[in-house]
């Protein structure tokens, strides 16, 4: 899994948690306020495809155009 990936998720994860506490959250120069939610869980929701996409090169999931598929064995 990648280290940026991982960071930037977890980045991205305590902003959702800062902003739905009522609080401002940065990202980099950017300032987040609780109208900004909607890009902030966008924002998560790609980093976490990007995890899940690194774990599954990692552990050498199989996948076919993107997506991942499994093989069953009827011996």
């Amino acid at each position: 899994m990648s280290t940026l990936s991982s960071t930037m998720l977890a980045a991205y994860l305590q902003a959702e948690t800062d902003v739905l506490l009522g609080k401002e959250a940065r990202l980099g120069d950017r300032v987040f306020r609780s109208e900004d939610l909607a890009e902030i869980r966008a924002g998560r929701q790609e980093w976490e495809r990007r995890v899940a996409a690194a774990c599954d090169r990692a552990s050498g999931a199989p996948t076919l155009g993107g997506l991942r598929f499994s093989v069953a064995r009827l011996d």
